[in-house]
């Protein structure tokens, strides 16, 4: 005797795939578009190249990798400044983040002309460090284009302080050789005015004594 579940299931009509049962399913959640930033639309690349970036492990006292990626010097458009940036390919997250400034150097890694290494306060993990990098890249020219933009961007940074210095510097020597003139034309004001009185004081006393003479001379007979 066939079993009843079983019968059951074989008269039921199946269902083909490709049949339209009528029914319509709204969407549960509803997605907007939204705009993603990434924190350097104000920037102007300089430099953009793919590389591997090292960190020294002090407590380790061994070279780490950061990530590998894209390195880019970035500029801002309003006030000049420019930092290193380096992302990781895929997650894009953030490898190294700091600014180049005038103190900064780079220079060639235990002679490996593919690599450099530099010192820099870094904002990669949202405080400042203080780390010692390593980047290695697939040419030398690469390498050579990384060091010879680094040291230009951070000579760039010097001007504008020293600028303001010497300009300072020029304004108050302007200033001072202007107040020494002022005070060479009062001294010479001030020695033109006693000269005068003592001219005057002379031309008094002389019509004096003249008077004074006059007076003493005896009368002439009529």
């Amino acid at each position: 005797m066939a079993d009843p579940e079983h019968r059951e299931e074989e008269e039921a009509p199946a269902v083909g795939d490709d049949e339209d049962t009528g029914a319509q399913v709204a969407p549960i959640v509803k997605l907007e578009e939204v705009a993603v930033t990434t924190g350097e639309e104000d920037e102007v690349a300089i430099l953009d190249l793919k590389s591997k970036l090292y960190r020294f492990d002090k407590d380790g006292n061994q070279w780490k990798e950061r990530g590998a990626g894209t390195v880019k010097f970035l500029k801002h458009k309003v006030t000049g400044k420019v930092r290193l940036l380096m992302r990781q390919s895929k997650t894009l997250k953030i490898c190294a983040n700091h600014l180049i400034i005038p103190t900064m150097s780079v220079q060639e890694h235990a002679g490996n002309e593919k690599s450099c290494v530099w010192h820099a306060r870094d904002f990669a993990d949202g405080e400042l460090k203080d780390e010692l990098f390593c980047i290695r890249f697939p040419s030398i020219e690469n390498a050579k284009s990384f060091m010879e933009t680094f040291q230009e961007v951070a000579e760039s940074q010097k001007p504008v302080d020293d600028k303001a210095a010497t300009a300072a510097a020029g304004l108050v020597e302007k200033l001072t050789v202007e107040d020494k003139a002022v005070d060479a034309e009062k001294k010479d004001g001030e020695k033109s005015e006693e000269k005068t009185e003592e001219k005057e004081s002379a031309a008094v006393e002389a019509s004096k004594e003249d008077a004074n003479k006059k007076a003493e001379e005896p009368a002439s007979s009529a």
